[in-house]
């Protein structure tokens, strides 16, 4: 799995490339942990190029989001493949995450929540 990181504002970017399972997902959690303890806590992961998912790549995102969650953060997530956005539909987790269409739209709504 290939992970770019960028920065709009105060949020961090991961763009996500290639599959999310049991291989990647310990990847993905040491790039988002080390994000965390730099005390980045505004975290969207583009899951755009993300083709593959199963319950190990479900779990690992379930524990970021507990991560980011104990440090008072926010995790977004956008641009879900349709078989990924049906596994999401498949087991609820379409209930626990804040998905969005686009990036844009993702990142609009840390613009809107840092407003209100």
């Amino acid at each position: 799995m290939e992970i770019q990181v960028n920065e709009e504002g105060k949020t961090k970017i991961l763009s996500l490339e290639g599959k999310l399972d049991l291989a990647n997902a310990a990847k993905l959690k040491e790039s988002v942990i080390a994000l965390l303890n730099e005390g980045k806590t505004q975290i969207h992961l583009n899951m755009k190029q993300v083709d593959f998912i199963n319950s190990s790549g479900l779990g690992a995102l379930v524990s970021l989001m507990k991560e980011v969650r104990v440090h008072k953060g926010r995790l977004t997530l956008s641009d879900l493949a349709p078989y990924v956005n049906e596994i999401f539909e498949i087991t609820q987790l379409s209930h626990v995450f804040e998905i969005y269409k686009t990036n844009d739209e993702a990142l609009a709504s840390y613009n809107t929540v840092m407003t209100d």
